[in-house]
Parts: C-alpha cells; sequence; structure tokens
C-alpha cells in the first residue's frame, strides 16, 4: 500500500538522487548566502511533524540580522530564493531523515498546534512535505483556513497519482511565479486559529 510503505521508498530514494543532481545548486546557493549575508548559512527552526512531534526544519538563510520586520529583513537575495524556492532544498535532508516527505503538508511552527480545530489537526496525521496541496492551490497566497481545510482533505486521502499531480501542480505555480507572499507580509501572516468550514468537494 502506498501510503503505508510505497511513499517513504519514494521519498528517500527521490530526495537521494535529487540532493545528488542539485549539489552543484546547494553549493552555489549557499555560497552565495555566505557571500551576502555571512553565517550561518543555513536557518534553522522547530517545526511540528507527523503528530505534531517537533523537529528542526532547515533553509537557506534569507534575511539579514538585526531589528525590523521579516519584511525589512527579507534581502533581494532572500526574494529571489523564496520565489524560485531554492531557500527549501535543504529540507531533502529532512526527507532523508524521515522527517518530511516530498508531497505533505508544509511543516508548521509548534505554536500553531493548540490553535487548530479538530479538523484542521488531521494534517497531522501525516508526515509535512516540501510541496502540499495547498501549495498547488496558490502557495501563500491561499488564506490560512483554506490552506488547512486542504491539508486536512490530502491527509484523508493520500495516493501516488494524487502525489504525482501534486507535484506538477506545484511546480507550474513556482513556473509562474505565484504566491510567494500574502499580501503586506514577507510569506504569510501568523495563524490565529479562526476555524474554517469548506465544502464537501474532495481534493486529488
Amino acid at each position: 500500500m502506498y501510503s503505508a510503505g510505497g511513499k517513504r521508498l519514494l521519498d528517500v530514494a527521490g530526495a537521494a538522487l535529487l540532493l545528488l543532481l542539485l549539489s552543484p545548486v546547494l553549493a552555489g546557493v549557499a555560497l552565495l548566502v555566505w557571500w551576502r549575508l555571512g553565517r550561518p548559512v543555513l536557518f534553522r527552526q522547530e517545526r511540528a511533524g507527523r503528530g505534531g512531534m517537533p523537529f528542526t526544519l532547515w533553509k537557506f538563510r534569507s534575511m539579514r540580522d538585526g531589528p525590523g520586520s521579516d519584511a525589512e529583513r527579507l534581502t533581494p537575495l532572500g526574494r529571489a530564493l523564496r520565489a524560485t524556492a531554492l531557500d527549501e532544498l535543504p529540507q531533502l535532508v529532512n526527507v532523508l531523515r524521515g522527517e518530511m516527505s516530498l508531497v505533505g503538508p508544509r511543516p508548521l511552527p509548534p505554536a500553531y498546534t493548540p490553535r487548530y480545530t479538530p479538523r484542521q489537526a488531521e494534517r497531522l496525521r501525516v508526515r509535512p512535505g516540501l510541496c502540499g496541496l495547498a501549495q498547488s492551490m496558490g502557495r501563500n497566497a491561499v488564506p490560512w483556513e483554506e490552506r488547512l481545510e486542504w491539508d486536512a482533505r490530502y491527509a484523508a486521502r493520500v495516493t501516488a497519482w494524487g502525489d504525482a499531480v501534486i507535484i506538477l501542480r506545484c511546480a507550474a505555480v513556482l513556473l509562474r511565479g505565484r504566491g510567494v507572499a500574502a499580501e503586506g507580509h514577507a510569506t504569510m501572516p501568523p495563524f490565529e486559529g479562526k476555524g474554517f468550514r469548506g465544502d464537501s468537494r474532495e481534493g486529488p
């Protein structure tokens, strides 16, 4: 069964292959970040994984140190990395370690977990992913309540075909440059915990 074992095998094989193929890109981005922002090159932050278990997520650093809001500290290089999702590439290591999947709900801060409705908490039934159903609908332009509903729908029905469709849709959104950030924010505003009552339609 795909969700019971096949998905994990594909995650390991896919992450290992991508790390090998993209190693020159990873090295180039690391050098750029070191040159423009200094050390550390990687940004580490605790996120909630499957079952709400915390893990350390890795990203390339995109903000300068110092005072100011996220939007003020986000550099031109950081904007370019986020627009192309190159800042997320170190998470392939998280995939290899079993903390993430190639496809799944994006990992969010543990502080958000108590704010979920029972429906929204369904997203924690599966490993978080590099790309997800909500991201395929428009990345950070999708409002929180709608985004968490798509995550819950994904967790309720995980299939190989569905994952393949999500990857293709995420690639299309990325190529079109859609949804890099919510309006007026560096990425998304904080999740405040409002529930969402979606319709009965099923996602892929």
